[in-house]
């Protein structure tokens, strides 16, 4: 089993930057397999990064993935933030197939909060 682990998130004016960091541990397997995905209130959850340097076109340019393989650790760097922004930032690990498809990964976190306020 795969247990990832989420943090970074919280309240952030617009303009501003956050990291959000997800720590994997369990049974090994390549941080190449991981991205981030975001889910806003009412929505459907989006496909946001993966490595390697897959982007939404909505986050293209602002946001950055990148990853520690001795801490097993994938982070994704979050500058010039929109109110649009605004979502709960799912981590997921062992991607099988598309790297844009949630169903595309087995193992998800619990998920961290970002706000950004106008």
């Amino acid at each position: 089993q795969v247990r990832l682990i989420e943090s970074g998130g919280g309240l952030v004016q617009a303009g501003g930057s956050l990291r959000l960091s997800c720590a994997a541990s369990g049974r090994p397997f390549s941080t190449s397999t991981m991205g981030w995905f975001r889910q806003a209130p009412g929505k459907e959850r989006e496909f946001v990064a993966a490595i390697s340097a897959y982007y939404a076109d909505s986050v293209k340019g602002r946001f950055t993935i990148s990853r520690d393989n001795a801490k097993n650790t994938v982070y994704l760097q979050m500058n010039s933030l929109k109110p649009e922004d605004t979502a709960v930032y799912y981590c997921a690990a062992n991607r099988r197939g598309s790297y844009s498809s949630a169903s595309s990964y087995d193992y998800w976190g619990q998920g961290t909060q970002v706000t950004v306020s106008s």
